[in-house]
């Protein structure tokens, strides 16, 4: 397929279109941004920065990708926004490159979906086939894995991780770690419970999706310490994969700590 750019679209010299690339009227690509085979840029999006975009990724109006990151410590450093093939992100979308004090690089996996206005922060890690809904951010070094799905108007906090499978709920403020499976709400985020509907969606066994409400009752039952509890699970379920990753999760290094039950919006 040819490549089609409308005469009012502004390509600078040294930016990299593939094959079968559509850049729509009035859009710009800066001269370090390489987009991929198959990809539409529509209407009035900016990319900008060092940006590497993915094959059969969807750009819509008035996105901006790759600018300067929104953090006071960037002093103009070489740093990177790669996004993978075959995302949709929608109209008023902000993603933004790494920083010095990140690892130089945000990214994004292949086949997500950025509803409108949702914002990726400098420095974040997103997995594959997350969904984020209208107005949901990211602040900056946020890890977000695989299958995730955020809820609109929710917000999580810098260095947080959320965890494969989990569900952040509509308006949730995110403070603390979401375990993978999990699923949260309130106004400061809560556990109500495992992700089942994610679960079923995705594929999971029967016996799968059992183990991880048993872990997760034992996890987060009322006798003994939660190391106790965390230690009996990981006897107990040795050999289930979804609950040994849960297990991992809460026990790799953080800065933050992990959302507990609760009652939604309890503070």
């Amino acid at each position: 397929m040819a490549t089609e750019i409308h005469p009012t679209a502004v390509i600078e010299p040294g930016a990299s279109l593939g094959v079968g690339v559509r850049i729509g009227p009035y859009s710009l690509i800066g001269p370090e941004a390489v987009v991929g085979d198959n990809c539409v840029i529509q209407g009035h999006v900016v990319i900008g920065g060092r940006t590497r975009i993915g094959s059969g990724t969807e750009i819509f109006p008035f996105a901006s990708i790759g600018l300067r990151p929104q953090d006071l410590k960037y002093r103009g450093e070489p740093s990177e926004l790669k996004i993978g093939a075959n995302n949709v992100i929608r109209e008023h979308v902000t993603m933004n490159p790494g920083t010095e004090g990140g690892g130089m690089l945000t990214k994004v996996g292949d086949g997500c979906l950025f509803m409108v206005g949702t914002h990726v922060g400098h420095d974040c890690q997103v997995g594959d086939s997350v969904i984020m809904a209208n107005n949901a951010t990211l602040a900056g070094h946020v890890q977000v894995m695989d299958f995730a799905v955020l809820g609109g108007l929710s917000a999580v906090h810098q260095f947080v991780r959320i965890g494969r499978y989990a569900m952040v709920g509509g308006m949730t403020g995110v403070e603390r770690d979401v375990i993978p499976f999990g699923s949260v709400v309130g106004d400061r985020a809560r556990l109500s419970g495992v992700n089942l509907v994610g679960m079923k969606r995705r594929g999971l066994s029967r016996e799968e999706i059992n183990d991880v409400r048993k872990a997760y009752r034992l996890l987060f039952a009322s006798e003994g310490t939660f190391q106790e509890r965390l230690a009996e699970v990981a006897e107990e379920f040795t050999k289930s994969a979804p609950v040994m990753e849960m297990v991992d999760f809460i026990q790799a290094d953080s800065s933050r700590k992990i959302c507990q039950p609760g009652e939604a919006g309890d503070g």
